[in-house]
């Protein structure tokens, strides 16, 4: 947005008196606030609910960039190890003039959503750990899009994150996990306490704000205030925004017989999928709670959490919140470049 400063004012010398010239018009710096996700916490259904308000974000010189403008070509190159200097700079001043091009159109804010700037759920899966370049991915997305005022970053319960992840990249060509790969992952040291501190270390200027997707799964609305830094989105109810759910065991049972897979031992009946035993269930719903008492004594000052969707509700006990079925959503079908 263009304003005139009073004091930005300067002085020409001409023949005769000295008089005011005209003013300089300075550029007010335009807010960026990126959305990471994660994927499997509602992300797609965020997406629908900021496309809905399109009136709304305009009415308040909010550009919104989802996935079908990043991922065709905005951010190629921008997140992954660049092969030479000059590409990199080739990729940032992409996103540079693009931010040029929004501040010219005299907006004040750019939001950013797309889960696969930390990287990708199917490269999660092979290396069988939670966002393991997430710090060095938005190391280039922050300067990329340097100055960066705000992350927001939604987490989920573990052993329910990695079950959706597996339920929805089963179906497009990933295999079904094996004992080994099940108790590698149940047991990993990676949680996301660690990837929380890898972006806070990575965007060191931006303000990293939390939310768990048991509370804000089913409350966009709550989402958008929270990374716009305003009070006054439109209202959303749980049911109006429901996109990309994974599938059932009945769902995922007919994906694996029509690729011709033995289904002799997949569990029968409805509700959602677990490949996991108690115990490794047990494991990473510990290591949950145990990121969740982190961020709630502080995160040790590198992100803020937010419990509460709504504060004008009585809180609720997150740990029976975490058995709530909710949004299951990912972005899948494209993907923002490669991740390694």
């Amino acid at each position: 947005m263009l304003t005139e400063d009073p004091a930005d004012y300067g002085q020409t010398v001409i023949a005769g008196p000295i008089r005011r010239a005209r003013p300089n018009r300075v550029t007010k710096l335009m807010d960026t606030i990126l959305h990471l996700g994660a994927h499997r916490t509602a992300t797609s259904s965020f997406q629908a609910y900021l496309m809905a308000h399109r009136p709304y974000l305009l009415e308040n010189r909010i550009s919104y960039w989802g996935p079908s403008r990043t991922r065709k070509g905005l951010l190629t190159g921008v997140a992954d190890r660049p092969r030479n200097a000059y590409e990199a700079r080739r990729s940032a001043g992409r996103v540079q003039m693009n931010l040029a091009s929004a501040r010219r159109g005299q907006n004040e804010l750019v939001l950013v959503s797309d889960e696969n700037m930390m990287g990708s759920a199917r490269v999660n899966y092979r290396r069988g750990s939670l966002y393991s370049d997430a710090g060095e991915r938005m190391a280039r997305i922050c300067h990329a899009f340097k100055p960066v005022r705000r992350i927001i970053l939604q987490i989920r319960s573990i052993d329910h994150w990695w079950s959706s992840a597996m339920g929805s990249l089963i179906p497009r060509g990933e295999p079904m996990p094996d004992a080994l790969s099940l108790e590698a992952i149940a047991r990993h040291p990676r949680s996301w306490r660690h990837v929380i501190a890898d972006i806070a270390c990575a965007c060191p200027e931006a303000e990293l704000i939390v939310v768990p997707f048991e509370r804000f799964g089913g409350r966009p609305d709550r989402v958008a205030e929270l990374a716009l830094g305003r009070n006054d989105a439109p209202a959303a109810s749980s049911t109006d925004f429901w996109y990309n759910r994974g599938p059932d065991k009945t769902q995922l049972c007919r994906s694996l017989e029509r690729r011709g897979e033995d289904v002799s031992d997949f569990p029968t009946g409805e509700g959602r999928w677990s490949p996991f035993n108690d115990t490794q269930t047990a494991a990473m719903r510990e290591t949950y709670a145990d990121d969740l008492f982190w961020l709630q004594a502080g995160a040790e000052g590198l992100a803020k959490f937010r419990e509460e969707p709504d504060p004008a509700r009585p809180e609720d006990n997150l740990a029976a919140g975490q058995q709530q079925r909710g949004h299951e959503d990912e972005r899948s079908a494209e993907k923002l470049a490669r991740s390694g």
